[in-house]
């Protein structure tokens, strides 16, 4: 039986793609900016509209019924269709922005992007805030799915077609030594550099040594790495105080520098670049709101890389 035009709330159709996408009604809620009850009330709504139980539990996932999978491409179809009709309408003005912003990135990538995209949101977007979180590499779609950040900063990384991605910058690598370091003003080579000892950042404490493919291929063994610990700084802050040596990103380096007492060195070899990479949410694509923070976070990070390119 067709439902009547009149019964249909077309707010309910975004409840069923949101829980479909994300697998639950914490998800869902998460994703929409709504709570986990109105979220439910929605569903049950749903429900009696379709005559469907439309999703049963399984474990901590909400699975579709068959009736869900029948319908799901056509409901998404014309919501995006919706979405992106309104988009070409809608205005929006960053100063009404009364929100959090959450982007998940390492501490190498705050301390670059922040301090640019701080000062401009001051200006345009004086009422929204930040949050950075930090993600692990193999979260990165399941926490945009889920809709617990906004966005992610990081190196590229092989994503599901859901997940869309903008290059940002290629990283070159530098390496940081203490001031007075007898290598911190001679000429080295990656002979002097493997005879050092080394501090490495990661985020567990067996992770291998990300760069150990390039000394393989160069016939070298693994750096003899004293330490393991979770942040640039702390790292740096160990290297400012022994003989060991710290390699990372070539622009965050160059901001340790002005922290503590250390000298930057190129590395004694030829790396290839990191790209770094800003990935989102496809449902999140035509959104006005998000697609001027995209454009906010990719021009604070492009012009503090470039600053620090042009201080070189």
């Amino acid at each position: 039986m067709a439902i009547p035009l009149s019964r249909i709330d077309l707010n309910l159709f975004r409840v069923m793609d949101a829980v479909y996408e994300h697998g639950g009604i914490s998800g869902a809620a998460r994703h929409l900016h709504l709570s986990q009850p109105a979220v439910s009330h929605a569903l049950a709504r749903l429900r009696r509209l379709w005559g469907d139980p439309l999703f049963v539990r399984q474990g901590n996932n909400m699975v579709p019924t068959e009736l869900t999978r029948r319908v799901i491409g056509e409901v998404q179809a014309h919501l995006r269709g919706l979405q992106s009709l309104m988009a070409q309408a809608e205005t929006f003005d960053p100063a009404t922005l009364d929100m959090t912003l959450r982007l998940g990135m390492r501490d190498v990538l705050e301390a670059i992007t922040l301090p640019p995209l701080v000062a401009s949101l001051s200006k345009v977007a004086p009422r929204a805030r930040l949050a950075s979180v930090r993600v692990p590499r193999d979260a990165l779609e399941r926490v945009l799915t889920q809709g617990e950040v906004d966005l992610v900063i990081d190196r590229e990384r092989r994503v599901g077609g859901r997940i869309k991605g903008e290059h940002l910058a290629d990283e070159k690598l530098a390496v940081l030594m203490r001031k007075g370091h007898p290598l911190s003003k001679r000429r080295w080579d990656l002979a002097a550099y493997f005879k050092c000892q080394h501090v490495m950042v990661t985020l567990q404490p067996d992770q291998p040594d990300p760069l150990q493919p390039v000394w393989a291929a160069k016939g070298l063994g693994e750096r003899d790495v004293i330490l393991r610990c979770q942040h640039y700084f702390a790292a740096a802050n160990v290297v400012a105080h022994s003989d060991a040596l710290l390699t990372l990103p070539h622009t965050y380096a160059e901001e340790l520098t002005r922290a503590l007492p250390l000298v930057l060195r190129e590395l004694p070899a030829p790396v290839p670049t990191m790209a770094i990479w800003m990935y989102w949410h496809a449902d999140r694509d035509g959104d006005p709101v998000h697609r001027w923070m995209r454009d906010s976070v990719a021009d604070g990070a492009r012009q503090a890389m470039q600053l620090m390119h042009d201080l070189r």
